[in-house]
């Protein structure tokens, strides 16, 4: 027996990487898949096809490799005990990358080269997540909100829905079933199993053209227009989930999910802690001392707020209920206003003299009563 020269098959120096071998493969898989073979020349294709898979079979597994390295192309050529080719089908390998059944060369060399051959069924691949980011306002937040989202994402080429190829035939290795039968001679008897059509992957139909809208990807970018609904409470820097929105899987695989990062832009006057709400008002020396009734603003509309006699600076005051709504429970938070006496700047005579008197008067029962009790 000839041995092969698995290296020149694929046009590679001894010392090649696994990324040298893989790029080599898909040259010359590219160049002679039997899809692409002159009507005359399919045979010749075929052989070729063979020679490059099986060569890059063994060159791309560690093992097999050192074997090939020790033993030549002989360690592979079928018998009892050894690892032959006779099984593996490699026809449709191509077919499915143009087609989009593939996401990359590596998707490639799992499918073809892990043990499991071209009998496999494709795996179908999830779509990527997709994270946005958002603002909005403390009353948008309040009151929960409605987003328009402009997205920019992989979605099913509607040119060939998906498919890779403008134009698709019947399947004539499974004659369109999606199905295959495969007899296996043991010394325990003959067993036949059933499986998907290595060739079509279980789907009955080959692509004949590649579509030349996705360029046989069988997915293009679009861009989509969503409403997310933000709920009433979300908190800075909440990240939402849209299930099924993100971009869609290869393969018929299921969508990502789209993740929207919520951001609140700063109030003009409310500081939020949790649910709570943070206000200070300005009180004028006669309100404090005094007393009042005033208006303070609230995250939906005003309230009035009472101030008692003789009330200090800095004094917090709890207005149960006004605060922002909790995600958790059913409840709000609360509003807590601190007052902050405002001294003027300018006085009237008159006003300078009232407030010398009740310096005085203040001045003068203070030392009595430390003088008498």
């Amino acid at each position: 027996m000839v041995d092969k020269d698995y290296y020149k098959t694929l046009g590679v120096e001894k010392k090649a990487t696994k990324d040298d071998i893989k790029k080599a493969y898909k040259k010359l898989a590219m160049k002679y898949h039997p899809d692409r073979a002159p009507e005359e020349k399919k045979k010749e294709y075929e052989e070729k096809f063979k020679e490059i898979n099986e060569a890059a079979a063994v060159l791309s597994d560690d093992k097999k490799r050192q074997q090939y390295e020790q033993f030549g192309s002989s360690a592979f050529a079928g018998g009892a005990g050894s690892e032959g080719f006779s099984g593996f089908d490699f026809s449709d390998i191509m077919s499915q990358f143009r087609s989009g059944s593939f996401g990359d060369t590596d998707d490639i060399f799992e499918h073809l080269f892990s043990g499991g051959g071209g009998g496999r069924s494709v795996r179908a691949r999830r779509g990527s997540d997709l994270l946005y980011e958002t603002e909005i306002t403390l009353e948008e937040a309040a009151q929960g909100v409605e987003k328009t989202l402009q997205l920019n994402k992989l979605e099913r080429c509607p040119a060939c829905q998906g498919k890779g190829a403008t134009t698709m035939e019947n399947c004539h290795h499974c004659q369109g079933s999606g199905q295959m039968k495969k007899t296996t001679r043991t010394p325990f008897g003959i067993f036949q199993q059933s499986g998907p059509c290595p060739y079509c992957h279980g789907r009955g139909e080959l692509p004949q053209n590649s579509c030349s809208d996705c360029q046989g990807e069988g997915l293009v970018r679009k861009k989509k227009k969503i409403e997310v609904k933000i709920p009433a409470g979300v908190e800075e820097g909440m990240r939402l989930r849209v299930p099924g929105e993100g971009e869609l899987g290869q393969n018929n695989g299921p969508a990502g999910d789209l993740f929207l990062d919520v951001h609140l832009a700063d109030h003009a006057y409310f500081q939020r802690e949790g649910d709570d709400l943070h206000l200070t008002v300005p009180l004028s020396f006669t309100q404090a001392a005094l007393g009042d009734e005033i208006e303070v603003p609230t995250i939906d509309g005003k309230a009035l707020l009472k101030i008692p006699l003789g009330t200090d600076s800095e004094t917090i005051f709890r207005m149960q209920g006004k605060g922002m709504p909790s995600l958790r429970s059913h409840g709000h938070g609360d509003q807590l206003v601190k007052v902050k006496i405002e001294v003027p700047k300018k006085l009237s005579k008159k006003q300078i003299e009232l407030i010398k008197e009740l310096h005085e008067e203040k001045a003068s029962k203070g030392f009595l009563k430390r003088m008498f009790g």
